[in-house]
């Protein structure tokens, strides 16, 4: 487990939000991607979302 959250440059789809959540905590980006689109159907997900993009800082 990484010990650094951080927005990946690269396997990104959008923001790169999922990409480092996967990459932080070691569960597959499609799981988190469905994750997010599900809870994004009942309201939260987006609002999730756009705060860990202006939270999680880019990779250097």
């Amino acid at each position: 487990m990484n010990t650094a959250l951080v927005r990946p440059r690269n396997g990104k789809l959008i923001a790169g939000v999922c990409a480092a959540l996967s990459a932080r905590f070691g569960l597959p980006k499609f799981l988190l991607r469905l994750g997010f689109v599900i809870f994004g159907l009942a309201g939260v997900g987006e609002l999730v979302y756009i705060a860990l993009w202006i939270i999680i800082p880019k990779e250097a």
